[in-house]
């Protein structure tokens, strides 16, 4: 099993449901966020491009906030999914400095938080937070392995993209383009 979530930039309006969701669901604090949304303009006048993601942890296949973690504390789930036990974190940001992504923040109880895929939901049979609340359905979700779940299919369907490949992390977070 291998989980995995897809965003289509096509389909993104930029209106932040998934960031609230999130919020509300993870009873994350005021003022900080598991995910949020960016807007990207690309070429010049009168050619530009304008390009909505929201964008998360990537729970890369290669993190190196895993590999650089002194307690154990980051480390892969069920799935791939990459977690940070609240209990063993010491908050020494190491893997915050590590994330290629921006991911990550320290938790005012001092550990580190970052998106868990709503692994709590998903062991349910549920859809992740932010995907389940999308007005415009542009979030895919599932276990990559299967090659039934509705992210697999749309990743065979259309042209996507990861961000920042240079970085060698093998991220599970994709963008529909």
């Amino acid at each position: 099993m291998r989980y995995a979530m897809a965003i289509d930039t096509k389909k993104c309006v930029g209106c932040s449901d998934c960031v609230v969701a999130c919020q509300t669901e993870n009873d994350v604090p005021i003022g900080y966020c598991r995910d949020w949304v960016v807007e990207v303009m690309d070429g010049t006048y009168p050619q530009l491009e304008m390009e909505i993601r929201s964008e998360r942890c990537n729970h890369c296949k290669n993190s190196p906030c895993v590999r650089c973690c002194p307690t154990g504390a980051s480390h892969y789930n069920e799935g791939g999914i990459v977690l940070v036990e609240k209990d063993k974190c010491i908050g020494c940001s190491a893997c915050i400095t590590s994330c290629p992504y921006d991911a990550r923040f320290v938790h005012p109880e001092g550990y580190v938080d970052k998106c868990t895929f709503c692994l709590h939901r998903v062991k349910k049979g549920m859809k992740p937070a932010c995907v389940s609340v999308c007005p415009t359905k542009c979030m895919y979700f599932g276990d990559l392995d299967d090659p039934r779940s509705e992210v697999s299919m749309i990743l065979k369907k259309r042209k996507w993209k990861t961000l920042i490949p240079e970085a060698g992390t093998n991220p599970q977070l994709y963008f529909l383009i």
